[in-house]
């Protein structure tokens, strides 16, 4: 009974990988072969078609299959993926280097900021792809592809605030049977031509690239087309673990791919003029408009697994401290990950809807997608060394030789992807620049102010041995005080006993410390030392994939001597407001930044889960 149910919890998770993992790379059959051939640089012959096909068949299997499915799914950060967790693991490798930790936290940051550029390239051109073979059914309907599309991406991120639960349940079947369709459509152009099979041979890729070196290097940047949404894979490791995402990969991903590619081969053999549309082509005339439907649908569902995955690792990286506190919704009461950001979601929104006007077609579209890609993939590889020589301890040479190729490959696509800069390329990069800037400006900002609190602050221990001898009144019930620094007096308690006069029977005084690990078990999640005459030093202690649920924390740490009654339990904490000043640490405009971000945060009791009606906001200005 044990190994049915276990058996049966393989093939779910699976499923669900199927559907939450591979629908990105899974619709990169809708472009990747017509933009290598419309590119305008290769000439269109038999042997050249072997030659792409072959290339593409490989890119699949060395960076998806051996450096993705084989070697970085092994880093997982206790169970987690994904390249903040591949950043917390080569930070803490280096810990004892401290201008390498900096040097890496740097390039790891960076490149989650690559991930917002593909993430509004990639839902752009998958659905505009899409959408863009109704042109295959009436040619007449060419001007509706850009409304429709933009309707069908205003429905999905319209549905987000449901939770990925309730609008997810039908991702897996949907598409596994996409999947189904793909080697269905392949197979049915390659029974026609069945030697494209030997398109499988690396000598026709070797051959290829030997014959028209300058060509195939151009080309790269279309080809890389067919990994799109590779990250995936990593980073939804602690969604479904290692086992189930390989079983997905190489029983039903791959090959559906690989008989698709072969068939849209076998098709432009003989019909080159297909090369327009070749995988809409592939099907016969009745059946364009329901694989339109379901194309829509399987680039809708690729869409959902990346605007997820913006809003976990936008939760991460305020989680480190690099960006201001956002609205977080729990859409789940099971799942503490499927989470729902206002702010994220129609930021969002609002960059692809531009992408997709600005671009207007998933040709325009391939000439931006791949530069922030390929750069991404370039720094998890270079993470990734740091991870297997200095955390697991492997020998230099083994490191060396096991990353060396896919650093190579990487360089070489990316290099590629260089040339598309003017035609498009800036504009992922654009974004993710500006996220970069966004999260080191809130970075040193916060920096300053904790300084700056630091050099004003009173010692917390002689402050309340003087407050002994105070005549001061004290009330029933708990203060916690929500301070940044330990052992300091928080400006919210000077506050209180300024203007209310008085001091609870109960005082906590809780200091939130983030870490570069994935979780923080409830053993170790809070450190409570005692101050005497009521009063605690509590220090709590959160990772990136934790929820920072304050009052839960609490109570969990109830030690005796201390009883916290949600009902008489009062919330203090500060606001700043930020004030820039000429001369700062900063550039001014850094400054004034910062405290428009500062301003435009919403409010830490959200995020914190503090009952809002029993929070007490205090204001205090500080100078930067």
């Amino acid at each position: 009974m044990q190994q049915s149910s276990s058996r049966s919890s393989l093939a779910a998770l699976t499923l669900g990988a199927i559907g939450v993992v591979y629908g990105d790379i899974g619709t990169s059959v809708l472009y990747a072969v017509k933009e290598v051939f419309r590119s305008g640089h290769v000439a269109y012959t038999p042997a050249n078609v072997y030659g792409v096909l072959s290339l593409l068949f490989w890119t699949l299997t060395v960076i998806v299959s051996l450096k993705y499915v084989v070697l970085v799914l092994r880093a997982d950060n206790r169970g987690e993926g994904g390249l903040v967790a591949m950043l917390a693991l080569a930070a803490e490798a280096v810990k004892d280097k401290p201008r390498l930790h900096g040097v890496l936290m740097a390039v790891g940051l960076f490149g989650a900021s690559l991930f917002y550029g593909d993430g509004v390239i990639t839902p752009a051109i998958s659905v505009l792809s899409a959408v863009e073979g109704l042109e295959v059914v009436a040619p007449a309907m060419e001007h509706v592809v850009i409304p429709v599309t933009l309707a069908v991406l205003l429905f999905l991120f319209s549905m987000q605030k449901r939770g990925t639960a309730s609008i997810g349940r039908w991702f897996g079947p949907i598409t596994l049977l996409w999947f189904a369709v793909l080697a269905a459509l392949g197979v049915g152009q390659i029974v026609h031509h069945p030697e494209i099979l030997s398109a499988l041979w690396p000598g026709h890729a070797l051959g290829f690239v030997l014959n028209q070196p300058g060509t195939a290097f151009i080309l790269l940047g279309a080809v890389v087309l067919c990994v799109t949404g590779a990250e995936a894979l990593y980073a939804d490791l602690g969604h479904f673990g290692k086992k189930p995402i390989r079983l997905a990969w190489f029983s039903v991903a791959m090959p559906a791919l690989t008989l698709n590619y072969l068939g849209q081969g076998a098709l432009l053999l003989d019909q080159p003029d297909a090369v327009r549309n070749p995988f809409f082509l592939m099907a016969p005339s009745w059946a364009t408009l329901p694989l339109v439907v379901l194309a829509t649908m399987a680039t809708v569902i690729a869409s959902q697994a990346l605007i997820s995955g913006a809003f976990s690792i936008t939760k991460q990286v305020m989680q480190l401290g690099y960006l201001p506190r956002l609205t977080v919704l729990h859409t789940s009461t099971r799942d503490t990950g499927q989470i729902y950001m206002p702010f994220v979601n129609w930021a969002l929104f609002i960059a692809i809807a531009m992408a997709v006007i600005m671009f207007r077609s998933s040709d325009n579209l391939a000439a931006a997608y791949g530069l922030a890609v390929t750069l991404d993939m370039l720094i998890t590889t270079t993470l990734t060394f740091f991870v297997i020589r200095y955390l697991w301890r492997y020998p230099l040479w083994l490191c060396v030789l096991s990353t060396s190729c896919f650093f190579v490959v990487d360089i070489l696509f990316f290099a590629s992807n260089a040339l598309k800069l003017a035609a498009g390329g800036w504009f992922p990069l654009l974004i993710a620049c500006c996220i970069y800037l966004l999260m080191r400006t809130w970075r040193r900002g916060r920096m300053l102010l904790s300084e700056q609190h630091r050099a004003e602050a009173v010692d917390l221990t002689s402050f309340l041995e003087g407050l002994q001898h105070a005549n001061l009144q004290r009330v029933d019930g708990t203060a916690v005080f929500i301070t940044s620094e330990a052992g300091l007096v928080p400006p919210a308690l000077l506050h209180n006993l300024k203007h209310n006069k008085v001091l609870h029977t109960q005082n906590l005084f809780v200091v939130l410390r983030q870490h570069e690990v994935p979780w923080i078990g409830l053993s170790q999640r809070a450190q409570v030392e005692p101050l005497g005459r009521g009063c605690w030093q509590v220090e709590l202690h959160f990772g990136f994939k934790n929820d920072p649920n304050v009052p839960e924390a609490l109570r969990q740490a109830e030690l005796p001597g201390w009883k916290l009654d949600p009902m008489r339990t009062s919330y203090f904490l500060s606001r700043e407001v930020i004030v820039p000043r000429m001369g700062g640490r900063m550039a001014l405009w850094r400054e004034k930044l910062f405290a428009q971000m500062h301003a435009g945060a919403s409010g830490v009791a959200g995020f914190l889960h503090l009952p809002a009606n029993a929070v007490v906001e205090l204001g205090t200005k500080v100078h930067i």
